[in-house]
């Protein structure tokens, strides 16, 4: 019998990645030991500094193999699964068998928590294939797992993101096209997330069973996203909204000027992708939702004319 008193051994399938490095960050922070399962662990060695001796075991895993995953998932207290893909042909298997799978070894195996991370209105956009599996994937992850925790972030914004880094970086063409400018979106800042991953991953009693929609405290239009990325990059743009015909040209060809797009990104972005109103959200984990104008300016200065010691819009 484990010790109860001993630090959490939390396997996270993914751990490497934009969202993993915030949410492991958070776990380290609470002492918990982690495995990081994924085909590449390597990727995960920026968390090394922040973790002591013996805390992080890098493990090579294949979510797609059984004995891959069971191999992963043996004597972990937590198993947290934050692998995903726009890749519409692998979305199936990672979205859906995938998950499946790695929930059904965990519950073989004992574990006592386990988080999934889906994605904010999984089902409710339209014939969306990213969304639709997500829902699928939740669905077998309860089959498989009851007492699983369902975070459902929305957008994600942070240092490292294919977000405001990406806006950012458009906003130096000649034009920059908006497309869907007034869909709306709700962002939610990475921290925040991997917070509510780590709570949710170390307190299957309080979090387990059910589904949170997590997003940050602002409700933007693409439009005013990309007016406040530009302000907080101190760039002037000449932003162009472009009507929905046009959009659907461009995502016919696989990408926007400077930036790839599939076809079912696009069919997402008909969609608004906000908390629903009777949401707890982040609240529900003690967290406080960080707003885009709090941090984003200290990474998105670079994107000013001269660097971080430009004068930009506002010198």
């Amino acid at each position: 019998m484990s010790d109860p008193n001993s630090p959490k051994l939390v396997t996270l399938f993914g751990g490497g990645g934009f969202i993993g490095r915030y949410a492991s960050e958070a776990l380290l922070k609470r002492g918990a030991q982690l495995r990081i399962a994924e085909r590449n662990p390597k990727s995960a060695h920026t968390l090394q500094p922040l973790s002591k001796v013996g805390q992080i075991q890098l493990m090579p895993a294949n979510v797609t193999k059984d004995k891959s995953v069971e191999a992963a998932v043996e004597g972990a207290d937590a198993v947290v699964y934050l692998v995903g893909t726009f890749d519409t042909e692998k979305q199936k298997a990672l979205h859906v068998d995938a998950p499946r799978r790695v929930a059904e070894a965990a519950a073989k195996a004992g574990v006592k928590a386990f988080v999934h991370i889906s994605a904010l209105r999984a089902g409710e956009m339209g014939d969306s294939n990213y969304s639709n599996t997500k829902k699928a994937g939740e669905e077998a992850v309860w089959e498989a797992f009851p007492n699983a925790t369902m975070l459902r972030p929305s957008v994600v914004f942070g240092p490292e993101d294919e977000f405001t880094n990406r806006f950012a970086g458009m906003m130096r063409l000649p034009m920059t096209p908006v497309l869907a400018p007034q869909t709306k979106f709700q962002p939610v800042f990475v921290r925040d997330l991997g917070e509510a991953i780590a709570k949710a991953a170390l307190d299957p009693d309080t979090y387990g069973g059910d589904g949170w929609d997590i997003a940050g405290p602002d409700v933007m239009t693409m439009m005013e996203l990309n007016e406040k990325i530009a302000e907080l990059s101190g760039q002037e743009p000449n932003l162009a909204a472009f009507p929905r015909i046009a959009g659907d040209f461009i995502s016919s060809f696989g990408f926007l000027p400077g930036a790839p797009m599939t076809k079912d990104q696009w069919k997402m972005l008909a969609h608004d992708s906000i908390a629903h109103a009777d949401c707890r959200g982040l609240k529900a984990f003690d967290i406080t939702p960080t707003p885009m104008d709090a941090v984003a300016g200290d990474w998105l200065i670079r994107y000013r004319k001269g660097g971080r010691f430009g004068t930009g819009r506002h010198g």
